[in-house]
């Protein structure tokens, strides 16, 4: 078959096929042609999930008349400034968007309106349909400036991409998400997104910086990552990475709360999502993850956003340095946040609690429903006494002891905490529940600690400390093993193996496609090593770590540092259960123990008073 040309509409086709792949795409190129344009408030429409009918409005600065041809034409771009000779480098870009494809992508396979209108001048218009192109022509624009796209009957000049489409609420969901994702990268513009006529998000422009951008990821994803989340801002050789993650304890079962920006643009990448898992490796259980938006800001010239025709992906020039940035910053932050647990932590708690009625309780009359009541003229049952209690006179003698404890029997009047300790953040230990809790009084509430767990964690920490200030104790095993791998993996493990010696792991290279152990670490003690070295090999390949090695030593520290902790079931007297508390306030991550669970509860008196109704 003899080589031809093809069409220009078949290469528009094309391209839409590799930049339009469903209508929440065609929603992000829109948005941030608008984003681009210097817009402050965008408002968007969709109908039928934006297979009917997708309508992107903003106040930007427009376009003029003449430069609407050029506007639906390919490759013809306002945001890449050549230089004298005429030529561009694609390496340097400052914008969301700058291939010029996606307004002709979309008049390739749909109806496209474009109605545009720049400060001081008339609205014109432009139609594209199904790759024709006809204007421009004088149209209604109501705003003093900005621009108007229409897109109806999404995909009709390409049927067969239909077939492919999911149903109209599965293609309405994606391009709610992706707005949230628009919309938490542009604090400072206004978002409107109406579905099928109905308002979904509302969101007004905040001020720009970290209490605008809280205030903006609190609107998308609650007021808990609001009250649970940790400033992030770290610099780092001309790289900054700001934003918010949320504690440990307020994880979730995947990934879908974490979002990534790389110089205000959403994208999906291994490698930082890798990095979030290895900051959090000592925190959380390999099932959990935590909730975190991201912001990296670099020069362009140290990213590649060119690698991906929907932009959804970069490369970095030192993924190394960008992992490290990141895994730094959180583990400073989640330092920073010392024994703080999550707010959600109390609010179980107190969902767990339910009011105790005894047999044959009535409620009392209300104020507003006290003409229904019928029943004062009724038996009333006795008054019911709780097994295990008896009926006391309410006054005691002077000198006399009271009637019954909550405190354990280790506890002695003279062990009682000076009432300076109640201003301590976990209070003062009051008593002990089940040998297993601790209950103490601060003063303006109260916390219930898990013992064993607070220990465990405490524990853990200082075995950490300690790995850090030496070298890891190695042991060499009886005879070097030979691990056969691909000899891609086998050389990125061996490209490695600094890193790895440095945690006890001994690695040369034996020929092509296989990797000599020759020593371990001693913590791990008779571990399976092919197994580790495969999966050393997968995290290099995925993440760009070594995190099963990591995450192997962390867990046998976690393991010793529970068999050495103290154990439910132990009776603490009040000096100890004190000591433990002044412990966890000084000691970093004691919030949670090993596995992402709170190690304390934390109940404030209004809280209390909600729960016994007195407000």
């Amino acid at each position: 078959m003899p080589i031809r040309r093809l069409s220009p509409e078949t290469v528009n086709r094309i391209a839409a096929g590799e930049v339009i792949d469903r209508p929440a795409g065609a929603v992000k190129e829109l948005v941030e042609n608008a984003i681009d344009a210097g817009a402050t408030s965008i408002e968007i429409h969709a109908d039928g999930g934006g297979l009917s009918r997708i309508l992107v409005a903003d106040d930007g600065k427009g376009i003029p008349k003449d430069e609407l041809p050029l506007a639906v034409e390919r490759h013809a771009t306002s945001k890449l400034e050549p230089d004298d000779a005429g030529d561009v480098d694609l390496l340097r870009i400052f914008t969301l968007g700058f291939r010029g494809e996606a307004l002709p992508s979309i008049g390739s396979v749909a109806r496209l309106s474009l109605t545009a209108r720049t400060a001081g001048a008339e609205a014109w218009a432009m139609q594209v349909n199904g790759g024709a192109a006809v204007g421009p022509a004088p149209a209604p624009f109501p705003a003093p400036h900005g621009a108007r796209v229409e897109v109806r009957d999404l995909f009709y000049a390409t049927p067969a991409r239909l077939k492919f489409m999911k149903s109209a609420r599965a293609e309405a969901m994606a391009i709610t998400e992706e707005i949230k994702r628009q919309a938490m990268a542009h604090e400072a513009v206004a978002f409107t997104l109406l579905l099928d006529g109905r308002a979904v998000l509302r969101l007004p422009a905040e001020m720009k910086g970290d209490e605008g951008r809280l205030r903006r990821l609190a609107a998308l994803l609650g007021r808990d990552f609001e009250a649970n989340a940790l400033l992030i801002d770290q610099t780092r050789e001309g790289l900054r990475l700001s934003g918010y993650a949320g504690l440990p304890t307020y994880s979730r079962g995947n990934a879908a709360h974490q979002f990534l920006f790389v110089n205000g643009r959403p994208v999906k990448d291994r490698l930082l999502h890798g990095a979030i898992r290895g900051a959090y490796a000592d925190f959380l259980a390999r099932d959990r993850h935590p909730a975190a938006a991201l912001f990296l800001d670099l020069d362009p010239l140290q990213v590649d956003v060119n690698v991906h025709p929907a932009k959804a992906e970069v490369r970095f020039r030192d993924p190394a340095l960008v992992r490290g940035l990141i895994v730094g910053a959180l583990r400073h932050a989640l330092a920073g946040a010392g024994h703080r647990a999550s707010t959600t932590v109390a609010a179980d708690a107190l969902a767990g609690f339910t009011a105790h009625q005894s047999p044959g309780h009535r409620p009392p009359p209300s104020a507003a429903g006290f003409s229904g009541w019928t029943g004062w003229d009724a038996p009333r049952p006795a008054p019911q006494i709780i097994p295990g209690l008896e009926e006391r006179s309410a006054r005691v003698e002077p000198g006399s002891a009271p009637a019954y404890s909550l405190l354990p029997t280790a506890y002695s009047p003279e062990a009682a905490p000076a009432a300076s300790e109640i201003d301590f953040p976990l209070g003062a230990a009051r008593a002990q529940l089940h040998g297993t809790y601790i209950v103490a009084q601060t003063r303006d509430g109260l916390v219930v600690v898990d013992q064993h767990a607070a220990h465990e964690r405490l524990v853990y920490e200082r075995m950490k400390a300690q790995m850090a200030t030496g070298a890891v104790t190695r042991q060499a095993l009886l005879s070097p093993e030979v691990v056969e791998l691909d000899p891609a993996e086998a050389d990125r493990v061996v490209a490695r193996a600094d890193e790895l010696a440095e945690m006890g792991l001994i690695v040369e290279p034996f020929g092509g496609g296989a990797v000599l152990v020759r020593e371990t670490p001693a913590l791990l003690g008779d571990t399976d090593v092919q197994g580790l070295i495969r999966d050393i090999a997968d995290d290099l390949a995925e993440h760009g770590a070594a995190l099963s090695l990591k995450e192997r030593m962390a867990e046998v520290c976690g393991t010793l540092a529970c068999h050495g902790s103290v154990r439910a079931g132990r009776v603490l007297s009040a000096p100890e259960m004190n000591a433990l508390l002044r412990q966890m306030e000084a000691t970093p991550h004691s919030g949670q123990c090993n596995h992402g669970r709170p190690t304390y509860v934390e109940l404030k008196l209004a809280d209390l008073e909600r729960l016994f109704g007195r407000r």
